[in-house]
């Protein structure tokens, strides 16, 4: 089965790339309408005359003229109780992250790359790939350590998301019983927002930062930017950690289930309860571990979210 790709996505989109690239042949056939969103964080595909928009942007509302063209239009962020995501062709798709796809990248787009980006946007596009892991399915493994890591930016315009991983570091420095290594990364304008107290001097690549939270014991789930999830989420999944999160905010083809395959807080004082439980019950905290895993490996993984998204789209009338 043939997939037309419509247009050049940015990084934010390659998981989809690599997904519909393992399950379908792609074939790229520029569209005119659609060259503007080209090195955007939107994939545009056409299959038996159908056209999908995949759009990985922080959830600030549908493109509407790409939702008046196509047949459906899946939201990687589909906040609740927001009208512009409430439209009828509008489709939640599960947790990703961007991952380095660099030979498919150039296997599929070829010389069509120097056409329709100038070569910096080029250069800057292979060289964040390159940075990104590679994907790999994770076997699972019971983590029995006490390490925690987790490093996170400081995001000027979130200050309860920044509130809620400042109290998580704060509580791991401070509980003896566990090793901590992470921080805040220091902002570039050097203004850290009051948090100099969590700030880390050590900035983790994305391949460290995946290396080292394959480790954790706990893994926070945090607020992500505008009320998005988080990328680290599905990588969480993925490594089959225990992941303690605040509500989601956005929809999900499938509902994560609390103390099943997630652990769910309402407050920053709940981390110390949660410690609690996975120190003393760990089969517990195997249980949550293990069944998050199946639910990545059931429902995120780039081919089951590839064919996800072409069944849903071929079955659409």
């Amino acid at each position: 089965m043939v997939v037309k790709l419509l247009n050049i996505p940015n990084f934010y989109s390659t998981y989809y790339l690599l997904g519909l690239y393992k399950e379908y042949r792609l074939q790229f056939e520029a569209d005119t309408r659609f060259i503007k969103f080209n090195n955007l964080p939107i994939l545009i595909f056409q299959i038996n005359g159908k056209i999908a928009v995949i759009d990985n942007d922080d959830p600030v509302g549908v493109v509407q003229e790409l939702y008046e063209v196509c047949d459906l239009y899946f939201v990687t962020n589909k906040l609740k109780n927001t009208a512009s995501y409430n439209q009828k062709k509008v489709r939640s798709l599960f947790p990703h992250f961007p991952v380095n796809v660099i030979a498919i990248y150039i296997r599929v787009f070829g010389f069509e790359l120097l056409r329709y980006l100038n070569l910096k946007e080029l250069v800057r596009q292979i060289y964040i790939q390159w940075r990104r892991p590679y994907y790999k399915g994770v076997v699972f493994t019971k983590i029995t350590d006490k390490f925690v890591f987790f490093s996170s930016n400081i995001w000027k315009k979130e200050p309860h998301a920044n509130a809620i991983r400042a109290e998580f570091i704060r509580f791991c420095i401070k509980d003896p019983r566990i090793s901590f290594e992470g921080g805040f990364v220091s902002r570039s304008d050097k203004n850290n927002l009051g948090f100099e107290d969590v700030v880390n001097k050590v900035v983790y690549s994305p391949k460290t930062f995946s290396r080292l939270s394959s480790k954790s014991l706990i893994a926070l789930n945090n607020p992500a930017v505008c009320d998005a999830v988080s990328w680290r989420l599905a990588d969480y999944l993925n490594q089959g950690l225990f992941v303690v999160s605040f509500p989601f905010k956005i929809e999900l083809p499938k509902d994560f289930v609390d103390q099943q395959n997630i652990y769910f807080i309402n407050s920053t004082e709940e981390y110390g309860k949660v410690l609690n439980t996975i120190l003393i019950d760990t089969e517990f905290h195997e249980k949550i571990s293990r069944n998050g895993k199946d639910y990545f490996d059931t429902y995120c993984t780039p081919r089951a979210q590839a064919k996800y998204i072409i069944e849903q789209l071929l079955k659409n009338n």
